[in-house]
């Protein structure tokens, strides 16, 4: 608010608490974003906002943002959950585990039950006024940006709550005391001619001040989606080989507008269930979607409180 009121001082060195705050809240960051920059709310109009959006949030909530801000102790029900995540199973293997550093992105294959996927999807479908049977209906002039600013659903809470998920990313940062991220959906159709993919095409969502730290991204197949279908596109390994390859630059090439798929991308298909994370050193994006059906898909991350951001963006 500072920012749109002209008293922003430039970066935020909180940002990633106030991101946290967003999304234990359940908001997400365009919504909220959109809604502060249309509506100039003082603070009681925008925490009306909040509960009428979101819903109030539980005394273990508000218990667990008083941790993140004051240092207070930890609502028992969320140590529990930790500790409970900590001592489960494995869900990823040596293998994936290994796959993860010479690669950069694993695959947690039924990270969950094939149901919440279905209802996940069915959400997204009347949310675009389209269904699976009418294929004229995918295309509504307001489909054209495959991304989705749908956040607030039981089925998408519960699937950011899966334990599944929750192992995975602990084992990946190291420690189950984690935030689950409030992000939005995809509905990406097939081309057809009038209708051409919008993007977003490979890309970075992190400054390549070097060295770019770890931190991860994520992303849930709600249905069956095969390389061809509009699938998740990234370059592999490439984590281990951005700080030479912008080194070998020409000083005045810009990185981001290089072509970035002659660095090596490839498609990632999965079935309904499974959840690609990848390291945020990858560049990524969707793809043009050659299928039969929209590529439907839910994003997924979690982070730890504390996470390096580089203050400068390049």
């Amino acid at each position: 608010m500072a920012a749109l009121n002209g008293k922003g001082t430039g970066n935020n060195p909180e940002f990633h608490r106030d991101r946290l705050l967003l999304h234990v809240l359940g908001l997400g960051l365009e919504q909220t974003s959109q809604y502060l920059s249309q509506n100039r709310p003082g603070f009681q109009e925008f925490e009306a906002w909040i509960i009428h959006t979101a819903g109030r949030p539980s005394s273990s909530t508000i218990a667990r943002l008083q941790n993140l801000y004051f240092g207070s102790p930890l609502p028992a029900n969320v140590s529990s959950l930790f500790e409970h995540v900590t001592h489960m199973p494995d869900v990823l293997s040596m293998e994936d585990l290994q796959h993860w550093t010479e690669h950069g992105y694993v695959i947690l294959h039924e990270a969950v039950p094939a149901a919440d996927c279905a209802m996940a999807a069915r959400t997204i479908w009347d949310a675009l006024g389209a269904s699976e049977e009418n294929e004229a209906s995918w295309y509504h002039k307001g489909h054209a940006n495959i991304m989705v600013q749908l956040f607030q659903s039981p089925v998408f809470k519960k699937n950011r709550r899966s334990l599944r998920i929750h192992k995975a990313f602990a084992q990946l940062w190291g420690t189950a005391d984690l935030w689950a991220t409030t992000d939005r959906c995809s509905f990406n159709v097939p081309e057809k001619p009038g209708h051409v993919f919008q993007g977003p095409d490979l890309h970075w969502d992190v400054s390549l001040q070097q060295p770019v730290p770890l931190a991860t991204q994520g992303v849930l197949y709600l249905t069956d989606t095969p390389p061809e279908q509009g699938a998740l596109t990234l370059v592999p390994g490439f984590h281990q080989r951005l700080g030479k390859w912008m080194d070998e630059l020409p000083e005045s090439a810009y990185p981001r507008e290089q072509d970035l798929h002659a660095l090596g991308s490839i498609p990632v298909g999965g079935k309904a269930g499974d959840l690609v994370i990848w390291h945020q050193a990858l560049p990524h994006g969707s793809r043009p979607n050659r299928g039969k059906k929209p590529r439907i898909v839910q994003y997924i991350n979690m982070l730890p409180s504390q996470l390096q951001i580089h203050e400068t963006w390049r």
